[in-house]
This record gives structure tokens, C-alpha cells and sequence, in this order.
């Protein structure tokens, strides 16, 4: 990559990256690829983390932020004209790699397109093949010249089909609790040792929060009720959802004097908390590298939920029970999902302190588990592949 004069040339790097979880693991491999690598320049779709590390914004993040089978129906025409624009520019700025990061529905068939035009392509986070649709492996192959993978049981399914693969872990688990973590962060936070403290965490995108935020606000109400010195914190990704939220404060009559709303610290409220409710994703994850017991929840439409039900692989589906391979933390979904419900597995986690303690000491397992210099891995893969590039 250097041009007649033996200086380093400039290099397009493309890359998509669909919503905030995806935003924080590409800035961390822009990041550790620029500082290796200074001639690379990053370009697509893009959210404000990625920006940060140096990422030049085409299109924010946002504009993926879709999620379920059923809605994504919706928005399709849009979506496949958004992929057709986005591969024109790529092919026209003669990207030698790109970067899909999640999003498995949009990323892969932009990048089995790009590479029918000899660009290389890495799938930055294994979809959930282990939990749904193994079939989908065969369709990964064509798209992707590698894979990262996040956790140490998915490598093995991408060897088995002849996909190359490197396990990179999660970023999430430098950062993870530690003994202290909570009296630190309750200090920071100037909250009461004794206090209860409950972290709500309803979806980092506006359709989840159409779903949630009532049902997590009616949770609170009984909570509150039940422990009238309860606090609870509520990280939101940004004002947009953040305006929902009040708005669901004022519409179910709760007390908004109750609720501290933080614009992102999802890591500080789930450190501080002694207990999470959680909807399923990413965000559970983060949840049990801070050592917060928690209870997992999610709604979609009726029609969504049947189709995944049918075709589910596990019996579990948030991360910290995939990780355990057991029921570590409860599940609400769809009906079960209840404002009754939530509230009264939080109290019953609140009140068993035994459990409480055990729960954590698994937690503390998966940060060990999940341990890696995430970005210097992916920027070796990154550079690799750019060596196997042929230039445009």
C-alpha cells in the first residue's frame, strides 16, 4: 500500500454499521486500525462513536435502525434502495475492503454484491446462527471473506464450514465491574449505598421504545410501590428517545422525580444498579460484564414472534443464558412480558440476596471468557485482508 515514492498511499475502507451497539464496536476497530494503519480511510454509515474515531459520515447509523421480521417488511423499498446507493458509491470510490458490521440483513447482501466486484468483505459480528437459521451460514460464505466473531463457541461453526474466522471477544469485557465497581459508581453518582437502585434499559432504537417504555415505567410504578426509596436510572442513546420516554413518564402518571434519565451511561446505571431490567440484546451483555442481576425482556409484533419461535435452535435467547449454556437470568418475552410480571422478577431478585451473589460470580466468569485486545485483533484481519486486496 505505498505508491511510486514509497509513502504510504491513501486507502478506502467502506463500512456500515446499523445501530448504536454496532456504532461502539467499529470506532473500537477504526480506532486500532488507524493507529496502525494512518492511510486508511473509513467511509459509509456511520454513528456518532465512529465518527469520533475518525469515520466519515455518509449516512448515520439510524438509518438502519429497524428491527423484527415483520417491520422490516416495511421499510424495504427504502432499505434496498439505500443498499444499491451505498455499493454505486463504494464501487465508485474503489474501496479496496469493506467493513459490514451487524446488521446481518442489510450488511450481507451488500457485501456479497461488492465482492462480485472484487472488493474483500469482513462480517464484523457472527449473527445469531447458533441461536436461528444455521442455514444462513452458506449465505455468510458467499458474502464474507471473513467473519469476526465475538464469542469462543461461534468460531467453531465457521471452521466447520470452511469460513475463514477470527475470534477478536468482546471490547465490552475491559471494561467490566470490578469488587468495587458499584460503591465507586454510586459514589460518582452521589447515590446512597442503601439505596435501591434499578437500571432501566428499554431499547436503544424509537420502535423499541414504542413497545417497552410503558410496560418498564408500569414495572417501575409497582416497584416504587412495593420500595417507595427506590431510584431508577435510564440510559437513553439520544434526545429523540429520550423526549419518548418523558412522554411515557407524563402518559402512564408515574413520578417523574423517580426516574433520572442519562443521555447514554448505559455502563454507569448498570454499575450502580442492583438490579436491571433489560430488554434483549447487546445491552445484556453489557449487563452482566457490570455484575448487574438482571431480567431480560422484549415484545415484537404477534406475527414476528411466531416465526422466530418456530425456528429458535435454543431455549434461551439472551446473551448472559447463551453464554452459561443454562437459565441464568429470567426471560419475559411477548405475553409473558408485563409490567406485573417485571416487577415482581425484579423484587424477587432484589430480595434474594444469595442468588443476587451467585448470579455475579457468573458474570465475573464471562468477563474472564470474553477478555482480548479486541481492536489490535481486528485491525491484524483488516490489514490481511487489505494485503489479499487487488488494487482498484
Amino acid at each position: 500500500m505505498r505508491d511510486a515514492a514509497g509513502t504510504a498511499a491513501p486507502v478506502t475502507v467502506g463500512i456500515v454499521a446499523g445501530e448504536a451497539s454496532g456504532d461502539a464496536l467499529a470506532a473500537t476497530l477504526i480506532a486500532a486500525v488507524r493507529a496502525r494503519l494512518p492511510q486508511v480511510r473509513f467511509a459509509g454509515v456511520a454513528g456518532p462513536k465512529m465518527a469520533a474515531a475518525g469515520c466519515e459520515v455518509w449516512e448515520p447509523s439510524e438509518t438502519l435502525a429497524v428491527r423484527g421480521i415483520v417491520e422490516v417488511v416495511r421499510h424495504l423499498p427504502r432499505l434496498v434502495s439505500l443498499r444499491r446507493a451505498l455499493a454505486a458509491r463504494l464501487v465508485a470510490e474503489r474501496v479496496r475492503l469493506f467493513i459490514g458490521v451487524d446488521s446481518p440483513d442489510f450488511n450481507l447482501g451488500l457485501e456479497r454484491r461488492l465482492k462480485a466486484r472484487g472488493v474483500r468483505t469482513i462480517h464484523f459480528v457472527s449473527p445469531s446462527v447458533w441461536a436461528w437459521r444455521r442455514e444462513r451460514l452458506a449465505t455468510i460464505g458467499r458474502a464474507a471473506d471473513r467473519v469476526l466473531a465475538l464469542f469462543p463457541f461461534e468460531p467453531p461453526l465457521y471452521e466447520q464450514a470452511g469460513i475463514p474466522v477470527s475470534y477478536v471477544g468482546h471490547p465490552m469485557a475491559s471494561h467490566a465491574a470490578s469488587d468495587w465497581s458499584r460503591r465507586t459508581m454510586r459514589e460518582r453518582l452521589r447515590i446512597g449505598l442503601a439505596t435501591p437502585v434499578f437500571a432501566l434499559l428499554p431499547g436503544s432504537r424509537l420502535s423499541e421504545l414504542g413497545m417497552h417504555a410503558s410496560m418498564v415505567i408500569g414495572a417501575a410504578k409497582r416497584i416504587a410501590r412495593a420500595r417507595p426509596d427506590a431510584r431508577f436510572l435510564v440510559p437513553l442513546v439520544s434526545r429523540a428517545t429520550r423526549d419518548a420516554f418523558e412522554q411515557a413518564i407524563w402518559r402512564e402518571g408515574a413520578d417523574p422525580g423517580t426516574f433520572a434519565l442519562l443521555y447514554g451511561h448505559a455502563n454507569d446505571a448498570l454499575k450502580a444498579a442492583d438490579i436491571g431490567l433489560v430488554a434483549s440484546g447487546t445491552a445484556t451483555l453489557e449487563a452482566a460484564l457490570a455484575r448487574c442481576p438482571h431480567v431480560i425482556f422484549y415484545r415484537v409484533t404477534a406475527l414476528t414472534a411466531s416465526i422466530v419461535r418456530r425456528r429458535l435452535l435454543l431455549p434461551w435467547v439472551g446473551l448472559p443464558n447463551v453464554l452459561a449454556g443454562r437459565f441464568v437470568v429470567p426471560e419475559l418475552m411477548q405475553e409473558d412480558a408485563t409490567p406485573e410480571n417485571l416487577a415482581q422478577a425484579a423484587l424477587n431478585l432484589f430480595d434474594d440476596t444469595v442468588t443476587r451473589h451467585a448470579i455475579e460470580q457468573v458474570f465475573a466468569g464471562f468477563a474472564r471468557e470474553l477478555s482480548a485486545d479486541t481492536g489490535a485483533i481486528a485491525a491484524d484481519a483488516v490489514a490481511h485482508e487489505l494485503s489479499l486486496a487487488v488494487p482498484s
